[in-house]
C-alpha cells in the first residue's frame, strides 16, 4: 500500500514538472503581454494556427506579417465582441512586400473586413492579455460618434417646432 502511495505521489510531481517547464496551450502568450489572439487558416494544407499577435510587434503566418496596432473587446456583461485594428503584409523571398491588408476585424463578423488572399485567411477570435481596452457599447459609440458642435450642418438635428393649428 506505501509502494502505491509513492508512485501515485512520484506521478503527480512529474506531470505537475511537465506543466511548469513553460508548456502552454495554442494561443497563448505567457510573457503576460496585451495580445490579439487571431486564427490563421492554410488553404493549401487546409491547416488552421492560432496566433497570438502582440500589441505593436509583429507575428508571422506563412508569408504574412501581421502587424496588431489595437485590440478592443467590450466587457463580459455585454453581448461579447473583440475587435482588432490590423496591418498584413505579405513578404515573399525576393519580392517586394505587398500591403494587403489595413483596418479593423471584429470576431463577430468576419467576413465584413476580411483579408483578401488566394492561400491565407486570418480573422480576429478575442484579445487578451492585461491593459486590453475594455470599453461598452455606448463608450465605443460616443467617442466615433461627433458631438453636435463638430458635426457639419447637414448632419445637426434641428429643435421640434410646435405645430400650429
Amino acid at each position: 500500500m506505501r509502494k502505491l502511495a509513492y508512485t501515485l505521489f512520484a506521478l503527480a510531481l512529474t506531470i505537475t514538472a511537465v506543466r511548469a517547464d513553460g508548456a502552454a496551450e495554442v494561443g497563448t502568450d505567457t510573457t503576460g503581454q496585451p495580445r490579439a489572439v487571431l486564427r490563421g487558416l492554410d488553404k493549401v494544407t487546409a491547416r488552421v494556427t492560432e496566433i497570438a499577435a502582440p500589441l505593436d510587434g509583429i507575428a508571422h503566418f506563412g508569408t504574412l506579417e501581421i502587424r496588431v496596432r489595437t485590440c478592443r473587446k467590450r466587457p463580459p456583461w455585454e453581448t461579447p465582441e473583440s475587435a482588432a485594428f490590423l496591418e498584413v503584409w505579405d513578404a515573399r523571398p525576393e519580392e517586394p512586400t505587398s500591403n494587403l491588408f489595413r483596418g479593423w476585424m471584429f470576431a463577430s463578423s468576419p467576413a465584413l473586413n476580411a483579408l483578401e488572399h488566394p492561400v491565407y485567411d486570418i480573422w480576429v477570435i478575442d484579445c487578451a492579455g492585461p491593459g486590453v481596452v475594455e470599453g461598452s457599447a455606448q463608450q465605443e459609440a460616443s467617442e466615433s460618434t461627433p458631438s453636435p458642435q463638430q458635426a457639419p450642418i447637414a448632419q445637426q438635428t434641428l429643435p421640434e417646432l410646435p405645430v400650429g393649428r
